[in-house]
Protein backbone atom coordinates (compact mmCIF):
# COMPACT_ATOMS: atom_id res chain seq x y z
CA UNK A 1 0.00 0.00 0.00
CA UNK A 2 1.09 3.66 -0.03
CA UNK A 3 3.75 4.14 2.29
CA UNK A 4 5.35 7.38 0.51
CA UNK A 5 2.86 9.18 -1.80
CA UNK A 6 3.40 12.22 -3.75
CA UNK A 7 0.71 14.17 -4.68
CA UNK A 8 0.77 16.78 -7.46
CA UNK A 9 -1.61 19.44 -5.74
CA UNK A 10 -1.61 22.04 -8.68
CA UNK A 11 -1.18 22.55 -12.47
CA UNK A 12 0.38 26.18 -12.23
CA UNK A 13 4.03 25.95 -13.43
CA UNK A 14 6.30 28.87 -14.27
CA UNK A 15 6.83 29.16 -18.05
CA UNK A 16 4.62 26.42 -18.84
CA UNK A 17 1.65 27.26 -21.29
CA UNK A 18 -1.92 25.81 -20.89
CA UNK A 19 -0.69 23.54 -24.10
CA UNK A 20 2.57 22.01 -22.14
CA UNK A 21 0.90 21.48 -18.70
CA UNK A 22 0.27 18.00 -19.18
CA UNK A 23 3.80 17.01 -20.68
CA UNK A 24 5.40 18.79 -17.46
CA UNK A 25 2.68 16.37 -15.15
CA UNK A 26 4.11 13.54 -16.64
CA UNK A 27 7.95 14.44 -16.10
CA UNK A 28 6.90 15.51 -12.49
CA UNK A 29 4.83 11.84 -12.39
CA UNK A 30 8.16 9.61 -13.38
CA UNK A 31 10.17 11.33 -11.96
CA UNK A 32 8.31 10.57 -8.52
CA UNK A 33 8.51 6.15 -10.03
CA UNK A 34 12.30 7.36 -10.37
CA UNK A 35 12.59 8.38 -6.44
CA UNK A 36 11.03 5.69 -5.07
CA UNK A 37 7.81 7.05 -4.24
CA UNK A 38 5.28 4.01 -4.63
CA UNK A 39 1.71 6.63 -5.60
CA UNK A 40 1.78 9.50 -7.13
CA UNK A 41 -2.03 11.16 -6.32
CA UNK A 42 -3.91 14.51 -7.96
CA UNK A 43 -6.66 16.16 -6.20
CA UNK A 44 -10.09 15.55 -6.99
CA UNK A 45 -11.01 19.14 -7.46
CA UNK A 46 -12.11 21.27 -10.08
CA UNK A 47 -11.69 24.85 -8.82
CA UNK A 48 -8.49 25.37 -7.30
CA UNK A 49 -8.22 25.49 -3.15
CA UNK A 50 -7.28 28.47 -1.04
CA UNK A 51 -3.41 29.45 -0.72
CA UNK A 52 -2.40 27.33 -4.14
CA UNK A 53 -3.94 29.48 -6.01
CA UNK A 54 -7.25 31.20 -7.10
CA UNK A 55 -10.89 29.37 -8.19
CA UNK A 56 -9.79 29.74 -11.73
CA UNK A 57 -5.93 28.51 -11.86
CA UNK A 58 -5.55 25.95 -14.12
CA UNK A 59 -6.88 22.33 -12.67
CA UNK A 60 -7.11 19.34 -14.84
CA UNK A 61 -10.06 16.45 -14.31
CA UNK A 62 -8.59 14.06 -11.90
CA UNK A 63 -9.69 10.79 -13.44
CA UNK A 64 -9.09 12.00 -17.05
CA UNK A 65 -5.36 12.62 -15.46
CA UNK A 66 -5.13 9.47 -13.84
CA UNK A 67 -5.88 6.99 -16.75
CA UNK A 68 -3.25 9.28 -19.35
CA UNK A 69 -0.33 8.78 -16.54
CA UNK A 70 -1.45 4.99 -16.28
CA UNK A 71 -0.11 4.94 -20.14
CA UNK A 72 3.34 7.61 -19.51
CA UNK A 73 4.36 5.58 -16.57
CA UNK A 74 5.21 1.83 -15.63
CA UNK A 75 5.39 1.18 -11.83
CA UNK A 76 3.81 3.65 -9.81
CA UNK A 77 0.46 3.36 -8.53
CA UNK A 78 -2.11 6.04 -9.10
CA UNK A 79 -4.48 7.55 -6.83
CA UNK A 80 -6.99 10.67 -6.22
CA UNK A 81 -6.38 12.06 -2.86
CA UNK A 82 -8.87 11.83 -2.65
CA UNK A 83 -12.49 11.31 -4.81
CA UNK A 84 -15.36 13.01 -3.45
CA UNK A 85 -17.91 10.99 -2.73
CA UNK A 86 -20.60 13.96 -3.72
CA UNK A 87 -19.43 14.18 -7.74
CA UNK A 88 -20.37 10.45 -8.88
CA UNK A 89 -22.37 7.94 -8.74
CA UNK A 90 -20.88 5.01 -6.93
CA UNK A 91 -21.66 2.51 -9.30
CA UNK A 92 -19.47 4.85 -11.85
CA UNK A 93 -16.62 5.42 -9.51
CA UNK A 94 -16.34 1.75 -9.75
CA UNK A 95 -16.31 1.69 -13.34
CA UNK A 96 -14.05 4.36 -13.71
CA UNK A 97 -11.23 3.04 -10.91
CA UNK A 98 -11.47 -0.85 -12.69
CA UNK A 99 -10.86 1.12 -16.21
CA UNK A 100 -7.79 2.61 -14.47
CA UNK A 101 -6.50 -0.49 -13.07
CA UNK A 102 -7.11 -2.32 -16.48
CA UNK A 103 -5.20 0.85 -18.42
CA UNK A 104 -1.97 1.03 -15.56
CA UNK A 105 -1.59 -2.71 -15.47
CA UNK A 106 -2.89 -3.34 -11.85
CA UNK A 107 -1.59 -0.02 -10.13
CA UNK A 108 -4.94 1.53 -9.42
CA UNK A 109 -6.19 2.78 -6.07
CA UNK A 110 -9.32 4.04 -4.90
CA UNK A 111 -9.08 7.16 -2.87
CA UNK A 112 -12.30 8.52 -1.71
CA UNK A 113 -13.88 10.69 1.38
CA UNK A 114 -17.03 12.61 2.28
CA UNK A 115 -16.40 15.41 0.16
CA UNK A 116 -15.55 19.17 1.21
CA UNK A 117 -14.72 21.90 -1.06
CA UNK A 118 -18.81 23.76 -0.82
CA UNK A 119 -17.48 26.61 -3.42
CA UNK A 120 -16.88 24.07 -6.30
CA UNK A 121 -20.41 22.00 -5.46
CA UNK A 122 -22.11 25.53 -5.58
CA UNK A 123 -20.22 26.64 -8.75
CA UNK A 124 -20.44 23.38 -10.80
CA UNK A 125 -24.40 22.17 -9.40
CA UNK A 126 -23.43 19.75 -7.51
CA UNK A 127 -24.94 18.83 -3.87
CA UNK A 128 -23.61 20.02 -0.67
CA UNK A 129 -25.80 18.43 2.11
CA UNK A 130 -24.70 18.32 5.61
CA UNK A 131 -21.29 16.38 6.69
CA UNK A 132 -23.51 14.28 8.29
CA UNK A 133 -25.39 13.02 5.42
CA UNK A 134 -21.85 12.93 2.69
CA UNK A 135 -20.14 10.65 5.53
CA UNK A 136 -23.74 8.39 4.78
CA UNK A 137 -23.22 8.72 1.27
CA UNK A 138 -19.91 7.84 1.48
CA UNK A 139 -20.56 4.10 3.32
CA UNK A 140 -23.68 3.49 0.85
CA UNK A 141 -21.00 4.37 -1.99
CA UNK A 142 -18.19 1.91 -0.13
CA UNK A 143 -21.09 -0.91 -0.08
CA UNK A 144 -21.66 -0.70 -3.89
CA UNK A 145 -17.72 0.10 -4.90
CA UNK A 146 -16.47 -2.90 -2.79
CA UNK A 147 -18.95 -5.85 -4.08
CA UNK A 148 -18.34 -4.36 -7.39
CA UNK A 149 -14.50 -4.60 -7.33
CA UNK A 150 -14.97 -8.05 -6.16
CA UNK A 151 -16.63 -9.37 -9.16
CA UNK A 152 -20.23 -9.42 -7.23
CA UNK A 153 -23.35 -7.98 -9.10
CA UNK A 154 -24.64 -6.25 -6.34
CA UNK A 155 -28.35 -5.26 -5.62
CA UNK A 156 -28.82 -2.52 -3.57
CA UNK A 157 -31.25 -0.06 -2.21
CA UNK A 158 -29.82 2.91 0.31
CA UNK A 159 -31.42 6.22 1.03
CA UNK A 160 -28.84 7.77 -1.60
CA UNK A 161 -27.86 5.23 -3.79
CA UNK A 162 -29.52 2.25 -5.81
CA UNK A 163 -28.26 -0.12 -8.13
CA UNK A 164 -29.88 -3.35 -9.54
CA UNK A 165 -27.50 -6.41 -10.47
CA UNK A 166 -24.80 -3.67 -10.89
CA UNK A 167 -22.24 -4.84 -13.66
CA UNK A 168 -18.71 -4.24 -13.69
CA UNK A 169 -16.80 -6.35 -16.86
CA UNK A 170 -14.32 -6.63 -16.85
CA UNK A 171 -12.97 -6.69 -13.49
CA UNK A 172 -10.21 -5.18 -11.94
CA UNK A 173 -6.48 -7.02 -12.69
CA UNK A 174 -5.72 -6.64 -8.53
CA UNK A 175 -7.93 -9.37 -6.81
CA UNK A 176 -10.53 -8.60 -5.09
CA UNK A 177 -10.23 -4.69 -6.59
CA UNK A 178 -8.01 -1.61 -6.12
CA UNK A 179 -7.29 -0.86 -2.59
CA UNK A 180 -9.26 1.58 -1.02
CA UNK A 181 -8.21 4.74 0.58
CA UNK A 182 -10.05 6.63 2.79
CA UNK A 183 -9.37 10.01 3.69
CA UNK A 184 -10.57 11.93 6.95
CA UNK A 185 -9.93 12.35 10.56
CA UNK A 186 -13.14 12.28 11.95
CA UNK A 187 -13.10 9.67 14.96
CA UNK A 188 -17.03 8.50 15.56
CA UNK A 189 -17.61 7.80 11.61
CA UNK A 190 -14.53 8.01 9.35
CA UNK A 191 -12.39 6.20 11.11
CA UNK A 192 -15.20 3.72 11.26
CA UNK A 193 -15.41 3.29 7.82
CA UNK A 194 -11.84 2.93 7.50
CA UNK A 195 -11.78 -0.07 9.78
CA UNK A 196 -14.29 -1.73 8.23
CA UNK A 197 -13.31 -1.16 4.35
CA UNK A 198 -9.99 0.46 4.07
CA UNK A 199 -6.13 -0.79 3.20
CA UNK A 200 -5.12 2.59 3.59
CA UNK A 201 -6.29 5.45 6.32
CA UNK A 202 -4.66 8.60 5.20
CA UNK A 203 -5.02 11.38 8.19
CA UNK A 204 -4.64 15.65 7.93
CA UNK A 205 -4.85 16.53 11.29
CA UNK A 206 -2.40 18.87 13.25
CA UNK A 207 0.43 15.85 14.35
CA UNK A 208 -0.09 16.21 17.78
CA UNK A 209 -3.61 14.73 17.39
CA UNK A 210 -2.29 11.58 15.55
CA UNK A 211 -2.36 9.63 18.55
CA UNK A 212 -5.83 10.02 19.48
CA UNK A 213 -6.93 9.15 16.03
CA UNK A 214 -4.79 6.61 16.07
CA UNK A 215 -5.84 4.93 19.18
CA UNK A 216 -9.75 5.81 17.53
CA UNK A 217 -8.81 3.69 14.61
CA UNK A 218 -7.55 1.09 16.97
CA UNK A 219 -11.19 0.71 18.80
CA UNK A 220 -13.20 0.38 15.87
CA UNK A 221 -10.82 -2.47 14.30
CA UNK A 222 -11.23 -4.11 17.84
CA UNK A 223 -14.89 -3.94 17.02
CA UNK A 224 -14.83 -4.91 13.94
CA UNK A 225 -12.76 -7.60 14.75
CA UNK A 226 -9.64 -6.51 12.49
CA UNK A 227 -6.64 -6.64 12.98
CA UNK A 228 -5.39 -2.52 12.57
CA UNK A 229 -2.11 -3.90 11.08
CA UNK A 230 -3.63 -4.79 8.06
CA UNK A 231 -4.35 -1.16 7.44
CA UNK A 232 -1.43 1.64 6.59
CA UNK A 233 -1.44 4.95 7.87
CA UNK A 234 -0.48 7.68 6.37
CA UNK A 235 -0.60 11.61 6.43
CA UNK A 236 -1.08 14.42 4.03
CA UNK A 237 1.15 17.56 4.65
CA UNK A 238 2.52 20.16 2.49
CA UNK A 239 6.75 20.66 1.98
CA UNK A 240 8.99 22.96 0.77
CA UNK A 241 12.51 21.86 1.07
CA UNK A 242 15.63 22.94 -0.40
CA UNK A 243 19.34 22.08 0.23
CA UNK A 244 18.82 25.25 3.09
CA UNK A 245 17.25 26.57 4.70
CA UNK A 246 18.00 30.12 3.15
CA UNK A 247 17.06 28.64 -0.21
CA UNK A 248 13.66 27.45 0.81
CA UNK A 249 13.00 30.26 2.46
CA UNK A 250 13.37 31.76 -0.98
CA UNK A 251 11.58 29.15 -3.05
CA UNK A 252 8.55 29.84 -0.29
CA UNK A 253 8.27 33.24 -0.77
CA UNK A 254 8.80 33.38 -4.47
CA UNK A 255 5.59 31.15 -4.74
CA UNK A 256 3.60 33.25 -2.55
CA UNK A 257 4.67 36.31 -4.80
CA UNK A 258 3.24 34.06 -7.73
CA UNK A 259 -0.24 34.56 -6.12
CA UNK A 260 0.15 38.27 -5.04
CA UNK A 261 1.36 38.08 -1.70
CA UNK A 262 4.64 39.22 -0.03
CA UNK A 263 6.17 37.45 2.92
CA UNK A 264 7.78 40.26 5.02
CA UNK A 265 4.37 42.38 4.67
CA UNK A 266 1.61 39.62 5.29
CA UNK A 267 -0.05 39.71 8.84
CA UNK A 268 0.99 38.00 11.70
CA UNK A 269 -1.65 35.64 11.69
CA UNK A 270 -1.14 34.85 7.84
CA UNK A 271 2.50 33.86 8.27
CA UNK A 272 1.53 31.52 11.41
CA UNK A 273 -1.22 29.66 8.75
CA UNK A 274 1.49 29.18 6.67
CA UNK A 275 3.67 27.90 9.17
CA UNK A 276 1.67 25.43 10.26
CA UNK A 277 0.27 24.38 6.96
CA UNK A 278 3.80 24.18 4.84
CA UNK A 279 7.33 22.89 6.36
CA UNK A 280 9.80 25.01 5.26
CA UNK A 281 13.49 23.98 5.74
CA UNK A 282 16.44 21.78 4.60
CA UNK A 283 16.55 17.79 4.37
CA UNK A 284 17.47 17.18 8.03
CA UNK A 285 14.11 19.10 9.30
CA UNK A 286 11.60 17.27 6.97
CA UNK A 287 13.62 14.12 7.88
CA UNK A 288 13.21 14.98 12.27
CA UNK A 289 9.99 15.89 11.47
CA UNK A 290 8.88 13.04 9.71
CA UNK A 291 10.83 10.32 12.32
CA UNK A 292 9.43 12.34 15.56
CA UNK A 293 6.24 13.59 14.82
CA UNK A 294 5.26 10.89 12.29
CA UNK A 295 6.76 7.72 12.24
CA UNK A 296 7.34 8.33 16.20
CA UNK A 297 3.57 8.54 16.55
CA UNK A 298 2.33 5.26 14.96
CA UNK A 299 1.83 6.28 11.36
CA UNK A 300 3.64 3.79 8.16
CA UNK A 301 4.55 6.79 5.88
CA UNK A 302 4.02 10.05 4.56
CA UNK A 303 2.13 11.52 1.29
CA UNK A 304 3.29 15.09 0.60
CA UNK A 305 2.69 17.70 -1.85
CA UNK A 306 5.40 20.70 -3.42
CA UNK A 307 3.33 23.31 -3.80
CA UNK A 308 6.32 25.53 -4.97
CA UNK A 309 8.76 23.08 -6.83
CA UNK A 310 7.03 20.30 -7.28
CA UNK A 311 7.34 20.62 -10.90
CA UNK A 312 11.22 20.32 -10.53
CA UNK A 313 12.76 16.85 -11.05
CA UNK A 314 15.50 17.59 -8.58
CA UNK A 315 13.36 18.48 -5.91
CA UNK A 316 11.07 15.48 -6.34
CA UNK A 317 14.33 13.51 -5.69
CA UNK A 318 15.70 15.68 -2.66
CA UNK A 319 12.33 14.92 -0.88
CA UNK A 320 12.01 11.56 -1.80
CA UNK A 321 15.94 10.63 -0.44
CA UNK A 322 14.84 12.04 2.81
CA UNK A 323 11.49 10.49 3.38
CA UNK A 324 13.15 7.43 2.34
CA UNK A 325 15.66 7.54 5.18
CA UNK A 326 12.89 8.55 7.50
CA UNK A 327 10.48 5.41 6.76
CA UNK A 328 13.44 3.13 5.95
Amino acid sequence: MTRLGFQIPNFTFPGVPDDRLFERVVTMARAAEDAGFDTVLVMDHFYQLPLLGPPDAPMLEGYATLCALAARTERIRLSALVTGVTYRNPAHVAKIVTTLDLISGGRAQLGIGAGWFEPEHVGLGFDFPPLRERLERLEEALEIITAMFRGERPTFAGRFYRVEGAINSPPPLQPGGPPILIGGNGEKRTLRLAAKYANDSNLTCAPEEIPRKLEALERHCADLGRDPGEITKTWLGSVIVEPTLREAEATRNRFLEGRGMNWDTLPDEIRERIDQSVLVGDPDRLLGFVQEKLIGAGLDGVIVNLPANGHEPDAIALVAETLHKAVG
